[in-house]
């Protein structure tokens, strides 16, 4: 029989096992790879430290700028996915899409590597994204890519499942306080966004073993549940009642993508809520794809890849 610091209080496979002891096992392989400089997109990345003292860094990428010519970019702040609990900047998967979303938009990558739960428990992941944001307006006069190449004019921020539930609270915030030298937030694209609520719409559930880990994870990510009052926190649902009104993110457009995923019927939800407060149907913009939850990363060839690539880019790149 096992001593009870080896008890496992959760379990959400292949993911992560977590023990009463505080250890956490990360199940999935690790696929980390350094920067480089790609040889089918020619876009160059390095990793830089953001904040020494929580270890925050992120990965750059820069497009390959033909006769090396001074050029203004526009910034695109990543936030990946992993449940808030696993993931990192620099997994195969997440490098490969930056390097494509970096090629096909023209634009300029901050790809950024928060803290994860339950180690850091919510809000450490919010905390770094903000932190990451900041320092990416304000590194003009810092980091020479973002010095030389970046449109503090044109910044936006993108997540990808749990870094699209990032991305939301970020640019809430950014509606909410200044950044540096009065930079703004052009728009933000959400990627099959982790949202959930206590009450669930009749069909919203589609697998309820998966739906039930999912909200277990919000709570593992909250130490436990200590830090949030549950289903309903505006972090995870952010069309609760009481929640701030979704007019107020701090950016000019959005870009919902969403996947048939058990995240699906909450991301519409979230759709819905932006019309409801104001939003105009030309600023927010819904694409469904019909596809699984990770297709634009496993399967980045694809069809409906493609056009979710191009929406991103449109909007990254368009003159609106």
């Amino acid at each position: 029989m096992g001593e009870p610091d080896d008890e496992i209080t959760f379990e959400f496979l292949p993911l992560i096992r977590c023990y009463r002891s505080g250890r956490v096992d990360r199940l999935l392989p690790d696929t980390r790879v350094p920067p480089s400089v790609d040889a089918a997109t020619g876009v160059a990345s390095r990793d830089v430290t953001i904040d020494p003292a929580t270890g925050l860094w992120a990965r750059l990428y820069l497009p390959d700028l033909d006769g090396g010519e001074r050029k203004l970019l526009p910034v695109v702040v990543y936030l990946h996915g992993g449940g808030l609990v696993v993931g990192s900047a620099a997994d195969a998967l997440e490098h490969g899409f930056a390097n494509r979303l970096c090629a096909r938009a023209r634009a300029l990558v901050v790809s950024v590597d928060y803290r994860l739960a339950p180690e850091h428990p919510v809000p450490a992941c919010y905390d770094d994204a903000w932190s990451a944001l900041h320092w990416a307006v304000a590194a003009a006069s810092a980091d020479p890519w973002l010095r030389d190449h970046g449109d503090r004019e044109r910044v936006f921020v993108l997540g990808y499942s749990s870094g699209g539930n990032i991305a939301h609270n970020v640019t809430l915030r950014a509606g909410a306080e200044e950044l540096p030298g009065g930079a703004s937030v052009k728009g933000m694209a959400l990627l099959h966004p982790y949202f959930m609520a206590a009450k669930k719409a009749d069909g919203e559930v589609k697998n309820a073993w998966l739906r039930g880990k999912l909200e277990e994870m919000w709570a593992l990510a909250c130490g436990g549940g200590r830090t949030t009052a549950g289903l309903d926190d505006p972090r995870i649902n952010p069309v609760a009642d009481g929640a701030p009104s979704l007019r107020r993110l701090g950016c000019d457009r959005v870009l919902v993508c969403l996947a048939d995923d058990e995240l699906e019927v909450r991301g519409k939800a979230y759709y819905d809520g932006l019309l409801e407060s104001g939003w105009a149907e030309d600023a927010a913009e819904l694409l469904v794809s019909g596809e699984d939850h990770e297709y634009v990363h496993r399967d980045p060839d694809s069809a409906k890849a493609v056009v979710v690539m191009d929406r991103q880019a449109a909007l990254f790149g368009g003159k609106n």
